[in-house]
């Protein structure tokens, strides 16, 4: 393949890496430390990476720019979780090197060294207090490999394989820089991915056979994203601007800040709701307007446009999607003939504090709603949100401040990503690592208080919180000396593992044991949707009986995977 990777060989190589990620997911799913139902690291990076390859694959006429661009507007926007998020942020460091050099013939040995250098710069910054032993460490170990023989005659493809090679090796100590994964008999599974992914792209550059095709997880049926399924609940009459517009912009530059304000500031003109940021040479545009086809042609005199999609909220459903020009031509031309309409009410004023939590259950949401929380994203413990989850519900919350609560500690970096995107409000992150502690944090919020005192205070009150999480094994393992069995039951805590047994009520029990001490006022059960009230009654009267001292009280959480989540404070 000579001395040099070309556009299209790095779009290949890219693809088969996504692909060998998607058909391993489910194996690198099995390396969490936690033997939990809901170990997740494959799934959550190979959504992220499956999000850029539709974008690559989508491409008839690849250049070095459009393919690297492709990789990072795709990935940075379906992150998920940290795994994912951390290898958004390496494609995004790797991809921005590549365009620094998109007018050359192809990416060669030093340009490759650059890019895996500056994708692991790019991740390590993007995490607060990075940790060794992690995908981080794996990615380190192939930059400093790939920087020492970058600097020989050696071919790229040779040289690639002992990058490679050298990954596995920093990957197989990983287990003697991290006790846990020691101890759990397991690698890190986020490296383990990313050696995934680097392994299908190079069985791709050495001409090996590999799946370009996106297969089911790249067909996969989009859906309406979390907030249309709650536009029923919006009386037309507040609406001012019938039409959810939105589209992305792709130029054949880098959008400067002044091209984005006068964008932005054009649709203020025309609509609201807006949502209007770039990613380099693209612009990611959301609107509310009566006339689509206007935000259309202006976004066409700076470039052409992609996932264009409009909903008309005033339909019965608001689900009703009008996907070309001829629909939305008709729909106009329908309001225009219409008698006119009743003067319509003012689109109302922006307040100053609104709530998003994230939230997996009827009962949590339901919970969540009643103390004040204005939106809640389906999600958490079996499916992190993505950054665009997090984007899309900002955007319809009408506020100038917005409190997020990712109530997972696996989302709290994608919360941040999505804060540091948004230019049009104050994102504030309160990083909740449970439901407990996210219920505590809004509870806590004080609307005399400064935003900066509120997240003070919310962070403060969600630390004195203790969280147990109830559910089952799905292998054997070890972990904290505890010998795990396969459908054992185990009690997760803040800290690590709180009890093991046979059975729910027992877990449970030892749990609450564990939490409870002479300062504990309140003991907080949500049950499941896979448990009976009247079981978790009963067992509600067991620890009642048991901690006579201690207020006890019973939601019904109705979460899935996890039989209880309990709450000490």
């Amino acid at each position: 393949m000579g001395n040099q990777i070309d556009a299209l060989q790095l779009k290949n190589a890219f693809l088969a890496g996504a692909n060998n990620l998607n058909a391993k997911k489910e194996w690198i799913n099995e390396l969490n430390v936690f033997p939990v139902p809901d170990g997740d690291t494959g799934t959550n990076m190979t959504m992220t990476i499956m999000s850029a390859a539709r974008e690559v694959a989508a491409i008839d006429a690849p250049t070095l720019e459009n393919v690297a661009k492709a990789m990072a507007s795709g990935s940075l926007r379906g992150a998920r979780g940290n795994s994912g998020v951390i290898l958004s942020q390496l494609i995004r460091g790797f991809t921005k090197e590549i365009r620094e050099h998109a007018d050359e013939a192809g990416i060669d040995n030093l340009i490759m060294a650059r890019a895996f250098s500056r994708a692991v710069e790019t991740a390590y910054k993007a995490v607060m207090k990075p940790k060794e032993g992690t995908i981080l460490t794996v990615a380190k170990g192939m930059a400093d490999r790939i920087t020492e023989l970058s600097v020989t005659d050696e071919d790229l493809v040779t040289m690639l394989e002992k990058v490679v090679a050298y990954g596995d090796e920093v990957l197989a100590k990983t287990p003697e820089m991290l006790p846990v994964l020691k101890e759990a008999g397991v690698v890190d599974s986020g490296g383990q991915g990313l050696m995934t992914v680097v392994k299908g792209a190079l069985a791709s550059l050495k001409g090996e056979e590999v799946t370009l095709d996106l297969g089911e997880q790249g067909a996969a049926k989009t859906e309406a994203p979390a907030e249309r399924k709650s536009r029923g609940e919006i009386s037309t009459a507040d609406i001012k601007f019938g039409y959810c517009t939105e589209f992305m912009v792709n130029g054949d530059h880098e959008f400067t800040d002044e091209e984005v304000d006068s964008l932005r500031e054009w649709l203020g003109g025309v609509g609201d709701s807006i949502v209007c940021f770039s990613d380099e040479n693209i612009i990611k545009v959301h609107v509310h307007t009566n006339h689509p086809g206007n935000a259309f042609e202006k976004g066409l005199t700076m470039g052409y446009l992609s996932k264009m999609k409009v909903d008309n909220m005033r339909l019965e459903h608001h689900e009703v999607l009008i996907e070309d020009a001829s629909k939305i031509a008709e729909e106009e031309k329908k309001e225009e003939a219409a008698p006119a309409a009743a003067p319509e009410k003012p689109a109302k004023p922006a307040k100053e504090y609104g709530f998003i939590s994230v939230s997996a259950g009827e009962g949590l949401t339901e919970i969540f709603r009643g103390i004040g929380v204005d939106y809640v994203i389906e999600g958490g413990q079996t499916m992190n949100p993505s950054t665009e989850d997090i984007l899309n519900a900002c955007d319809q919350v009408n506020a100038e401040t917005i409190f997020v609560l990712p109530n997972n500690k696996n989302i709290i970096l994608a919360a941040n990503q999505a804060k540091d995107i948004i230019e049009d409000k104050t994102i504030i992150v309160v990083p909740t690592k449970t439901i407990p502690q996210g219920i505590t944090a809004m509870i806590s919020f004080s609307p005399d208080m400064s935003p900066e005192e509120n997240l003070e205070a919310m962070k403060d009150a969600s630390q004195c919180v203790r969280t147990g999480e109830i559910t089952y094994a799905v292998r054997n393992t070890t972990i904290d000396g505890h010998a795990i069995e396969k459908d054992d039951i185990m009690a997760l805590g803040d800290d690590g593992l709180l009890a093991v047994a046979k059975e729910k009520d027992q877990a449970v029990l030892e749990a609450v044991k564990a939490m409870v001490n002479d300062e504990s006022e309140i003991i907080t059960i949500y049950y499941g949707q896979d448990i009976p009230e009247e079981e978790a009654e009963a067992l509600a009267a067991r620890i009642r009986k048991a901690y006579p001292q201690v207020e006890t009280e019973l939601q019904y959480g109705g979460q899935p995977i996890y039989y209880y989540f309990l709450s000490v404070e």
